[in-house]
């Protein structure tokens, strides 16, 4: 986010706090950051009370007040103890606790920023490190979006508070930007149209966040996969299918244990005390793989790819619809080689991302992801490791003089990584697909190779996603395309409409025939009209329907309605199964 928008954005959560203080004297505040797409905060309103849509419109148009009398934010640090004081006298629990916490971390001040009208008093107080904007009147635009619920610190054991959502901007331009990629993202929403398509169901039996294909939703999954399979068995790439249940050691030795274990669901047996575990990741099992023969320089690199399901304990208020789940596949690959060999495969799966990116119509910028230096508990692997293989990264994308922007705290536990930051149609930012660069795993696992010189040398493992899960990417695709897929993609490329009841025989008979060639096919049997066929066709957004009567029958031609458009052609079963069949196998 840019830095000066961040700035109008915290502030803004502020200036929510203080119209919500104003309006709501007893109200409990909690947190109020911003955020990719604007800001929050979390409120306790005491008892059952919750805000109204009526509330977030007066909490709206008290703070457009607020922002026109350019109150000043001025910051201030205050001797802890002190400060603690002060937030008790104010009667704000979630402010007291936080506050004691930093003091129990050893924190000797703590840090404030108020807000002060044009007569020098002081109209709101608030514990917090910024950054904010100098004034309110910074802020050029700002609207309330939404209510939602948010435990108080994520914790489920805690209690629900009430999170009003908001976004704000420097021009009042850019927010009406805003709120119509929103109301295209709110038309587009994969649930929503998930629902309309007939592509997923979601079963309060099976659980949250592991949804079931349909047939229909099972065929777009498949092709995404499909494709994934081809462009990586074009570099090398061969296919392994491992078990979704692993020992808790080799999550021991993998540095999974003790980095991700709150992220990973645990399997109990009825016949032994160890500790197993659903897995969250593929790596861990092909390093098994690797190490199971002896390895030779001359055996490398060995690359090996896996769709086995992973599992991930997401928390409940996290799920969301497709884009995030407990239960997944991934297009996932690792590569072991040796160290004058890393640019060549970083190369080759690069093409390969682009190659697929291209095909789906999506732009994309890139991001070199390194660890943050500050917190280097959350990894594994030395400092001299982490320094060789982001110097390493860095050189090689500078190098081949790819743009890259510079994410510190973005790196993999093991490893730093270059992301894929792809944009869909309405200009929202997706992180798809990834090359990381792994020193620490195979020493981990001692994993070797024998050298031209007859010495022992531990091999370098690459990481690589071309899209990531393809449940996910299927969402973020029926959101990129509105739910319009391309004719390859499309779950029913060809709809077949018989005009009545007694063409349906013959029509069946063509579908048969369009089959063969490989084309999907539906046959609308119903005895609905014609017209009611074809707009039954256009909301499922299939990409050719074809009318077949007496006239068609007779002349051997179809007359063929293409998705969105009312002209109607007439051409001969060989040549449409031809164009068709074309347009399929080049992925148009």
């Amino acid at each position: 986010m840019d830095t000066k928008l961040e700035k109008i954005r915290h502030t803004a959560s502020h200036v929510l706090a203080q119209a919500a203080l104003e309006l709501f004297p007893d109200v409990k505040l909690a947190i109020g950051p911003a955020i990719e797409e604007g800001f929050y905060y979390d409120f306790d309103l005491g008892g059952k009370k919750t805000f109204s849509e009526d509330d977030l419109k007066k909490l709206e148009k008290r703070m457009r007040e607020i922002i026109k009398q350019d109150q000043k934010m001025e910051h201030y640090t205050r001797d802890a103890a002190e400060s603690i004081k002060y937030i008790k006298s104010k009667n704000q629990p979630y402010k007291l606790e936080m506050a004691q916490e930093l003091m129990a971390q050893g924190e000797q001040e703590l840090s404030f920023y108020t807000m002060v009208g044009h007569n020098g008093k002081r109209q709101f107080t608030d514990l917090c490190k910024g950054p904010h904007v100098r004034s309110t009147k910074e802020i050029g635009a700002v609207a309330l979006l939404k209510i939602a619920g948010a435990y108080w610190r994520g914790d489920e054991k805690n209690k629900m508070l009430q999170r009003i959502y908001g976004t704000a901007f420097a021009s009042e331009k850019e927010l009406a930007e805003h709120l119509e990629r929103l109301k295209l993202a709110e038309e587009r929403d994969h649930r929503k149209l998930g629902r309309e398509l007939d592509l997923f169901v979601v079963s309060d039996l099976i659980g949250p966040g592991m949804p079931l294909y349909t047939a229909r939703g099972a065929i777009v999954r498949r092709e995404i996969m499909d494709y994934s399979r081809e462009l990586q068995e074009a570099i090398g790439y061969q296919e392994v299918h491992t078990p979704n249940i692993n020992k808790a050691e080799l999550f021991k030795i993998s540095g999974h244990y003790d980095k991700y274990k709150d992220d990973m669901l645990q399997v109990r047996s009825h016949y032994t005390d160890e500790e197993y575990f659903l897995k969250p990741m593929n790596c861990p099992q092909h390093t098994q793989l690797y190490a199971s023969k002896l390895r030779s320089y001359k055996d490398l690199p060995i690359r090996i790819a896996d769709f086995a399901n992973l599992y991930r304990d997401e928390k409940p208020g996290e799920l969301n619809g497709l884009a995030r789940l407990r239960c997944f596949a991934q297009d996932d690959g690792h590569c072991f080689c040796r160290e004058d060999q890393i640019e060549q495969e970083f190369l080759a799966v690069l093409q390969v991302i682009q190659a697929a990116l291209k095909t789906y119509g999506m732009n994309y910028h890139i991001r070199l992801s390194l660890r943050d230096k500050t917190q280097k508990k959350m990894y594994i692997g030395d400092d001299q490791a982490w320094e060789k293989a982001e110097s390493l990264l860095e050189k090689l994308l500078k190098k081949q003089k790819i743009d890259f922007v510079v994410a510190p705290g973005e790196a993999a536990f093991y490893g730093p990584k270059m992301d894929i930051m792809a944009q869909d149609a309405i200009g929202r930012e997706w992180q798809i697909s990834t090359i990381q660069l792994d020193f620490s795993m195979p020493a981990r696992f001692k994993l070797t190779y024998v050298d031209a010189d007859g010495s022992e040398k531990t091999p370098v493992m690459i990481h690589r996603a071309i899209v990531g899960s393809p449940e996910r990417f299927m969402g973020i695709l029926i959101e990129h395309y509105g739910g319009v897929f391309p004719t390859w993609l499309a779950p029913v490329q060809v709809a077949l409409l018989p005009v009545s009841e007694k063409f349906i025989e013959q029509t069946q008979e063509i579908a048969g025939q369009l089959r063969q060639a490989g084309i999907r096919v539906e046959v609308a049997v119903s005895d609905e009209s014609v017209g009611k066929k074809i707009r039954n066709a256009e909301k499922q957004k299939v990409p050719y329907m074809l009318v077949i009567g007496e006239k068609e029958l007779a002349s051997k031609k179809f007359a063929v309605r293409k998705r969105g458009s009312s002209d109607v052609a007439e051409t001969s079963q060989e040549a449409f199964i031809t164009r068709l069949t074309k347009e399929i196998a080049e992925r148009k």
